[in-house]
C-alpha cells in the first residue's frame, strides 16, 4: 500500500521541479508537469477509493517523524471511507481547475510560479486529509495557510492582493493558535497524537476537568472548542470569516480551489474527523451548530446586495459552510461531507464560470457593468444556469439532496436543531435570491459596459469551457449518490458509506415531517427565483426602489455589517498606533537607536579625552612612568 504516498508526494515533486526549474527552462511549459502529476494523484485516489469500498481501510507509517521520550509522531496516512471521499474531491477539482488555469494564466508573468504553487497547496491539502495523527494534520494545515498567503498574493504587485493575502494569513493565526494548544491538550490528556488511539479511548477524558485561572473546566469541551477554533479560522465562521472575501485577490482558479475543494473544507473535515471526541460534549456540539447557523444567515445577507461577480460567491461559500457546520453541531456529519462533497463541483463551476466572464471582459468583475453576455457566451451561461440550480436546491441536482438532508437532519435535532433549521432555511431562500440576481444581472438585459469591451465579447477557449463542462456534470449527478430513502428504497449510499467512520445521525422522523421540510426547501428555492426574476428582469428599476427605501438596511449589508471597520478601529488601529509609539517610538528610537548610536559615541567621547594624555612632551611622560611605578610599590606594600 505503500503507492498510495504518491498521492501527496506526486503533486510535491511538481512543485519542486517548477520551482527550480520553472523560471529558467520549463517557463511557459510549467502546466506539462504540474497537470499529468495531479492527475495521478487522481488516478490514485480512485484506487484507494475502490480499496476502501472493497472493506480495506489503509493506515502506514511511512517513517519516525519526531521521537522524544513519550512524544512519538510517525508521517502516517489513514485512508478510511472519510479519507477516500476527501482524496476524490480534493484531487478530481484540482485537476480540473489545473487544467482551466492553462488558458486563464496563459501569458502571465509568473505562470511557472502559478504551477508550483498550486501543486504545493495541493500536496498540503492532501497530507492534510491523509495524516493519521494530529501533528501531521497541522503540518498540512499550516501549509495550507502558506500557500494560501502565496496564491492570494499572487498578483503582489497590487497593494490589494498583498493586502488580502496578509490578511488571510493573520487572521488564520488566530484560529491556529487554539488549534494549536488544542493539539497539545490532546497529547496531555491521551498520551498520543494518533487518531486510533485518541479516539478509541476518548472515553477517558470524560468527568475530567482542567483548571483555568480559579475555574474548572470540563476537558473535553475545552479539547473540542480548541480545535474548533483551526476550523472557524480555516472554514471562515464567523467571527473569523473576514479573509475570505477578500481572498478574491488572487487568480479566479486560486478561489476556485480554495473555496470549493481544499482550504475552507479543512475545517469541516477536522470536525468531522474528530466526531469521536466532539459527540462527548454536548456544549461544544451546540457551539459549532450555533456558529454554523448564524454564520450561514449572516453571509447570505451579505451577498444580497453585493456587486462584484466573486466575492458573491465568495459570500455563497461562507453560507454554505455555515450549513456544513450546522449539520456537524446536531450530530450529522454523514451529512455535512455529503454537502462538501456536492458543494465542491457546483462552486467550483461557479468560480470558473465566473473567472470565464472576468476573462471575456478584460477583468471586468463588476456585475453592473455586464449584462446580455447569454447570446456571446452561450456555454458559460449554460454552466451558469446548471451550478445555480445546484446550489439553490432545485429537484434532480447535487445541490437539493445534500441541502435537504441537512435540514432535515437539523428539523430533527431537537429545539435547537428546530431554530437551526429555520435559520437554514431562510438562508436557503437568500442564497435562491442572490444566485439569481447574479444570473439576471450577468446574462440577461442589455450589455451595461463600454462598446469596446462588447466589440471583444466572445466565448472563453475550450480549454476552459471543457472543464466548466465536466465540473456541470458533477453539480448534477454528485448528489445520487446521496437520494433520501423517502424518495428511494436504497438510498443515502454515502451515509452508509461513511457509517464506519461517523456513524449514523441520532433522530427519526415521519415520512410527513420529511416531506413538509423537503417541500418548505424547495418552496423557499422557488421563491428566491421569483423575486429575483420579478426585481431584475420583469422591472428593473425595482432594485433601486428597494434600495432607497431601506437605505440604511442596504448600507448595512453592502458595507458587511461594517465588520472589517469595526476590527480596524478595534484591534488594527490601535495595534498600530501602540507600535507606532511603543516599539519605533521607544524600542527603535530609544533603545535600538540608543545602542546603535550611543556605544560609538560614548567611545568617541572616551576617544577625545584619553588622547589629551597623548602630549609628546617627555616630561609628562616620565612623570607618569614615576607616579606607575609608585603605584604598584604602594600596592605590594599594602598587600604585605
Amino acid at each position: 500500500m505503500l503507492k498510495y504516498t504518491l498521492i501527496p508526494l506526486l503533486p510535491l515533486i511538481s512543485f519542486i521541479i517548477n520551482i527550480l526549474f520553472g523560471r529558467s527552462i520549463i517557463k511557459s511549459k510549467a502546466h506539462w508537469i504540474a497537470i499529468p502529476a495531479v492527475a495521478g494523484s487522481f488516478v490514485l485516489a480512485l484506487s484507494a477509493f475502490m480499496d476502501v469500498m472493497a472493506g480495506n481501510v489503509i493506515n502506514i507509517n511511512v517513517y519516525t517523524w519526531i521521537l522524544s521520550g513519550n512524544f512519538q509522531v510517525p508521517v502516517g496516512f489513514l485512508i478510511d471511507q472519510l479519507t477516500a471521499i476527501m482524496l476524490i474531491v480534493v484531487t478530481s477539482i484540482s485537476t480540473l481547475i489545473f487544467i482551466y488555469s492553462v488558458g486563464y494564466m496563459h501569458g502571465d508573468g509568473g505562470y511557472y510560479r502559478f504551477f508550483a504553487y498550486l501543486s504545493l497547496f495541493v500536496f498540503s491539502m492532501l497530507v492534510l486529509v491523509m495524516a493519521n495523527n494530529f501533528l501531521l494534520l497541522y503540518f498540512g494545515w499550516e501549509a495550507v495557510g502558506l500557500c494560501s498567503y502565496f496564491l492570494i498574493g499572487f498578483w503582489f504587485h497590487k497593494k490589494s492582493a498583498a493586502d488580502a493575502g496578509k490578511k488571510a494569513f493573520i487572521v488564520n493565526r488566530f484560529g491556529d493558535f487554539g488549534f494549536g494548544l488544542g493539539v497539545i491538550l490532546v497529547f496531555l490528556t491521551f498520551g498520543s497524537l494518533e487518531y486510533t488511539q485518541v479516539f478509541s479511548n476518548a472515553n477517558i477524558a470524560l468527568g475530567q476537568t482542567i483548571n483555568i485561572l480559579g475555574t474548572d473546566v470540563d476537558l473535553i469541551t475545552l479539547i473540542c472548542l480548541l480545535l474548533f477554533c483551526g476550523a472557524v479560522g480555516k472554514s471562515a465562521q464567523m467571527p473569523l470569516h473576514v479573509w475570505l472575501p477578500d481572498a478574491m485577490e488572487g487568480p479566479t482558479p486560486v478561489s476556485a480551489l480554495i473555496h470549493a475543494a481544499t482550504m475552507v473544507t479543512a475545517g469541516v473535515f477536522l470536525v468531522a474527523r474528530c466526531n469521536p471526541l466532539f459527540s462527548l460534549s454536548h456544549t461544544a456540539m451546540n457551539t459549532v451548530a450555533i456558529v454554523g447557523g448564524v454564520t450561514a444567515i449572516f453571509a447570505a445577507s451579505i451577498g444580497l446586495v453585493q456587486n462584484d461577480i466573486k466575492r458573491v460567491i465568495a459570500y455563497s461559500t461562507v453560507s454554505q459552510l455555515g450549513y456544513m457546520f450546522l449539520a456537524l453541531g446536531v450530530g450529522a456529519y454523514s451529512a455535512a461531507i455529503f454537502h462538501l462533497y456536492t458543494h465542491a463541483y457546483f462552486k467550483a463551476l461557479l468560480f470558473l464560470g465566473s473567472g470565464s466572464v472576468i476573462h471575456a471582459l478584460h477583468d471586468e468583475q463588476n456585475m453592473q457593468n455586464m449584462g446580455g453576455l447569454k447570446k456571446y457566451m452561450p456555454v458559460t451561461y449554460a454552466v451558469f444556469i446548471i451550478a445555480t440550480l445546484s446550489i439553490t436546491g432545485i429537484p434532480g441536482l447535487a445541490g437539493f439532496f445534500s441541502k435537504d438532508e441537512i435540514l432535515w437532519r437539523a428539523y430533527l435535532g431537537g429545539e435547537l436543531g428546530r431554530g437551526m433549521w429555520l435559520l437554514g432555511t431562510v438562508a436557503a431562500l437568500m442564497t435562491a435570491f442572490y444566485s439569481w440576481r447574479l444570473i439576471y444581472l450577468t446574462f440577461h438585459g442589455k450589455f451595461r459596459g463600454t462598446h469596446e469591451k462588447e466589440h471583444h465579447l466572445h466565448e472563453s477557449p475550450k480549454v476552459i469551457t471543457v472543464p466548466l463542462m465536466f465540473l456541470a456534470v458533477g453539480a448534477v449527478l454528485a448528489g445520487y449518490v446521496g437520494i433520501p430513502p423517502l424518495l428511494r428504497e436504497h438510498g443515502d449510499r454515502i451515509g452508509e458509506f461513511l457509517a464506519p467512520v461517523l456513524g449514523h445521525p441520532q433522530g427519526e422522523g415521519s415520512h410527513s415531517e420529511e416531506l413538509m421540510v423537503m417541500g418548505a426547501s424547495i418552496f423557499v428555492a422557488l421563491a428566491g427565483w421569483g423575486v429575483a426574476y420579478m426585481m431584475y428582469v420583469k422591472n428593473a428599476e425595482l432594485p433601486k426602489k428597494i434600495g432607497s427605501m431601506f437605505r440604511p438596511i442596504h448600507n448595512l449589508l453592502y458595507n458587511k455589517y461594517y465588520v472589517d471597520e469595526l476590527y480596524s478601529k478595534t484591534f488594527v488601529q490601535p495595534i498600530l498606533k501602540m507600535s507606532d509609539k511603543v516599539i519605533l517610538g521607544f524600542f527603535d528610537a530609544k533603545i535600538i537607536e540608543g545602542i546603535v548610536n550611543g556605544v560609538p559615541n560614548l567611545i568617541g567621547a572616551f576617544s577625545r579625552q584619553f588622547r589629551k594624555v597623548q602630549t609628546g612632551l617627555l616630561s609628562n611622560y616620565g612623570l607618569a612612568m614615576a607616579l606607575g611605578a609608585l603605584a604598584i610599590i604602594g600596592y605590594v606594600i599594602f598587600m604585605r
